[in-house]
């Protein structure tokens, strides 16, 4: 029975990664016009370690060049397509890792470029939270700031009454494994075993039985 819950909750992983890289396909944008009163979202201020990942939009402009600034949207493979550079992989670096690499290839084509990146909409930052919650919908939460269990838990709605609240576990992938956290929830909002109110990362799912 455990193989085949784990099973299922894996599928509904998979379902739900599949559903947002569709969602974070590119859009065509239109020419931008300056506007006093539109003007344009300003760019998420992220924490330097950040790493870019799929999904996320990306505002890149060269001073002065108008043909090279736009927005770009990280594609499901990592992927993000810019003038003069061609295909590059933005997913798994940080904002200065990838600025530095773009104004290296760029340099070829333009004198000493003042080329600017920044993360202007974060989308790719994905836990899954299922089970006996007070949450209605996908149990997908996009967060926008470091998180851990515990805050995952209260963005989800809390428990239901029917949850069996100090058997939650933590579903992490890494180097080809799955690797479990066991929160036991009264414990920890008593103050106690908070070393199980782990940071979360990307993609992890968080089972509530």
């Amino acid at each position: 029975m455990r193989k085949l819950f784990l099973s299922l909750v894996f599928v509904m992983v998979i379902a739900n990664l599949a559903w947002s890289a569709g969602q974070s396909a590119p859009v065509p944008a239109a020419k931008a016009t300056p506007s006093a009163a539109h003007p344009a979202p300003a760019a998420v201020p992220v924490d330097p370690t950040y790493l870019i990942g799929p999904g996320d939009t990306l505002a890149i402009s060269v001073w002065k060049d108008e043909a090279l600034t736009k927005d770009v949207v990280v594609l499901p493979d990592g992927i993000i397509s810019f003038p003069l550079i061609g295909l590059l992989k933005a997913s798994g670096k940080t904002v200065a890792q990838l600025k530095t690499e773009m104004e290296e290839k760029i340099s070829q084509y333009v004198t000493e470029p003042v080329l600017n990146v920044e993360v202007k909409q974060v989308n790719s930052m994905l836990v899954f939270v299922i089970g006996r919650l007070n949450m209605s919908g996908s149990g997908r939460l996009v967060l926008n700031a470091n998180a851990n269990v515990l805050q995952a838990l209260a963005m989800a709605g809390g428990l239901n009454t029917f949850a069996k609240r100090n058997s939650i576990k933590v579903f992490r992938q890494e180097g080809g494994k799955t690797i479990s956290f066991p929160f036991h929830y009264d414990d920890v909002v008593e103050g106690k075993r908070l070393e199980e109110n782990i940071e979360l990362k990307r993609y992890d799912v968080i089972v509530v039985p």
